[in-house]
């Protein structure tokens, strides 16, 4: 959630007006949310510098010792675990002449921090451990009032998260809700066997929005089509109170999991309840991490935005460990298909980008697939606003249309429209 004592977005009020009305009325963001220089620098000050930004798993700082940095906002933190095996987070700027403790993406295992330009040191706790030069000679300067700069940072699932600003809302305000759908996969455990990286020449937004509608895969996405139905969970959502939009989707009969050929080459994670073998889980947590729960799987997207129109994607496959292990486990049956689709989606996202570059580009309207994007820019608008950043639940005027509210049990199978 939002820092509310900040400047608000370098938009109209008037042009976020269309975009928090009713869905089935409502309008997309404007145009310059997506190619404004201005109001990039904006979020990344306020959406990634001031709120709780995922920087990655926790595996990538596992040992005592280890330390890594990670772009967050317009600055740039220092993740420690520290001796006691305590996840730290500090920005990464020395104290004497703010030279980087570790250049962005660096990662060592060594037991202090060392500012490579002067050769300052600190302890794995944060605090000055030695200032080449100072503290002799009768001067008066106090070290020990020179320690790093610490963070707020919180470990979820297996994934860190980083307040870059030290003043956002409690992270349990920011994922409330979300346990309920997350915590039976125990992504805390599951150990990630594929990784890919990609560079997308769009804004950060628009890979969100495509990732929160199906109404695109008819046209675009045969494989996934062949495995899961479009608009199969198109009936339910889930209303809650954090900061993040999330639904489902089931597999065609006989189907397994996302794959090319429909067939899982490993066990579904232990603990799901049966039906959940079944679906899949699409959540977006704002602003930059999407999470997608397969039966014997998890996926996870990392977008970090470089420029209003570049975005980096981190894309992991993570698996239980005991699968990882056996003989012959091969996880390219999941990663193969999420490279195509992958790619697919990349493509539409960086012509939408080029589309909203257009002199005659305006808001369009959302079909009524597309209760996802609604959730998420009404996120967007409300941050713009200095509103809080939960995701807006009335989805339609009408509180008894079904469409927009969560199945009371788990659906009968098979369910969706084929």
């Amino acid at each position: 959630m939002v820092s509310q004592t900040r400047d608000l977005a370098p938009i109209q009020r008037a042009q976020l007006e269309p975009v928090l009305r009713p869905f089935g009325a409502s309008r997309m963001l404007p145009p310059e949310a997506y190619v404004s220089e201005e109001v990039f620098c904006w979020e990344q000050r306020f959406f990634f510098g001031a709120n709780w930004m995922c920087v990655g798993r926790s595996a990538t700082v596992a040992r005592p010792g280890d330390q890594r940095a990670q772009s967050v906002g317009r600055g740039g933190v220092l993740l420690i675990r520290d001796k006691n095996g305590s996840l730290r987070s500090f920005a990464n700027a020395c104290r004497h002449r703010n030279h980087e403790l570790l250049a962005c993406g660096e990662a060592v295992n060594r037991p202090i921090v060392l500012c490579p330009y002067h050769g300052w040191s600190y302890r794995l706790d944060g605090s000055l451990r030695k200032a080449p030069g100072f503290g002799e000679g009768g001067d008066d300067l106090d070290l020990s009032l020179l320690g790093l700069v610490e963070l707020p940072c919180a470990e979820w699932h297996g994934l860190i998260f980083v307040d870059g600003s030290g003043e956002a809302a409690p992270f349990d305000d920011h994922v409330a809700g979300l346990e309920e759908i997350v915590g039976q996969y125990q992504l805390e455990r599951l150990v990630v066997a594929a990784r890919h990286e990609y560079a997308v020449e769009a804004n950060w937004k628009i890979l969100s929005e495509n990732y929160q509608e199906c109404y695109h895969c008819r046209v675009i996405h045969p494989e996934l089509c062949t495995v899961s139905h479009p608009q199969s969970g198109d009936d339910y959502a889930y209303p809650h109170a954090g900061a993040w939009a999330a639904g489902w989707m089931e597999f065609r009969d006989g189907v397994e999991t996302m794959s090319l050929d429909g067939k899982s080459s490993a066990s579904p994670l232990p603990g799901l309840e049966q039906w959940r073998r079944r679906i899949v889980d699409y959540v977006e947590l704002f602003p930059n991490v999407l999470i997608s729960l397969h039966p014997d799987y998890v996926m996870t997207h990392v977008l970090t935005p470089l420029r209003a129109d570049r975005t980096h994607v981190e894309c992991t496959w993570a698996f239980a460990p005991e699968e990882i292990e056996r003989d012959g486990f091969d996880p390219s049956y999941a990663v193969e298909f999420w490279d195509v689709t992958n790619h697919e989606d990349w493509r539409a996202c960086e012509s939408v980008q080029r589309g909203l570059s257009s002199p005659h580009a305006m808001p369009g309207p959302l079909n009524h697939e597309e209760a996802g994007v609604y959730q998420f820019v009404t996120m967007v608008a409300r941050g713009y606003l200095g509103l809080p950043l939960a995701a807006t639940t009335a989805l339609a005027g009408d509180a008894s249309n079904r469409r927009f509210t969560r199945a009371p049990a788990p659906p009968a199978w098979p369910v969706g429209r084929r």
